[in-house]
């Protein structure tokens, strides 16, 4: 079993890959980390520079949002992790990564799902990635962050969180989830770079680019994550 300084420690470097992966500027973004040995989430405290962040800048919770060992308010985009992790957890998710990055961002402001038009896309992503719904005017005065959450769940309903490690909320910005804190950065490096490409390819084609053909979606997603998948090196 780790240690909640172990914890800890993940998600600090994690938090602070995210300046170095071009993904943050000034306060923006945060990432967590989940143990279910521990049945602990850490999450880095809010409104912290990164220049400044240290360990004890990383926030201990249950699951219940319940603050475990910190003097420090942690991230308000909290209760949006905890609701990914209370439905994803079984599915082995780890690390939940929020950012403002810019094309990502754009096209969760548009409104839109950002379409998978090339393998690059496919590799990680299994289709077009989704956005959420509007809220409600009631459901963003009361309870936001939450419904933010429940709307992104509701935007994976029946997907499996691993094919599809990310969603775009609505007129915000993105979220995205792996199996550790870090993969959840790479999966957010990933996505900030296929929503550029796709957005210099709606430029480059007046808007009429084509969609990747479903056949070759499958067979990117399924030699990677599919029953006889055979990317990278086996374990024997």
């Amino acid at each position: 079993m780790g240690t909640v300084k172990e914890l800890k420690q993940k998600v600090l470097e994690a938090n602070l890959s995210l300046v170095s992966n071009h993904l943050v500027i000034s306060t923006w973004g945060n990432v967590s980390g989940y143990d279910p040995e521990l049945g602990l989430v850490a999450i880095k405290a809010s409104g912290v520079p990164y220049a400044d962040m240290r360990e004890e800048h990383m926030v201990v919770l249950d699951l219940t949002g319940k603050v475990r060992d910190s003097k420090y308010r942690p991230s308000t985009d909290t209760i949006t992790h905890l609701i990914i992790y209370r439905h994803f957890a079984d599915a082995g998710i780890r690390g939940v990564v929020h950012t403002h990055s810019q094309f990502a961002a754009m096209w969760a402001q548009m409104g839109v799902p950002l379409p998978c038009m090339g393998t690059t896309h496919a590799d990680y992503f299994n289709g077009d990635i989704p956005c959420t719904r509007e809220l409600s005017i009631e459901e963003i005065e009361n309870g936001y962050e939450e419904n933010t959450g429940n709307s992104i769940i509701q935007a994976l309903e029946g997907v499996d969180p691993k094919r599809m490690p990310g969603v775009l909320a609505v007129h915000h910005a993105p979220f995205t989830w792996g199996e550790s804190p870090e993969k959840a950065v790479m999966n957010s490096v990933v996505l900030e770079y296929i929503a550029k490409m796709a957005y210099c390819q709606m430029v480059m084609s007046d808007g009429k680019c084509k969609k990747l053909p479903e056949a070759i979606l499958r067979k990117h997603q399924n030699r990677k994550f599919g029953k006889h998948a055979y990317y990278g090196q086996s374990n024997k």
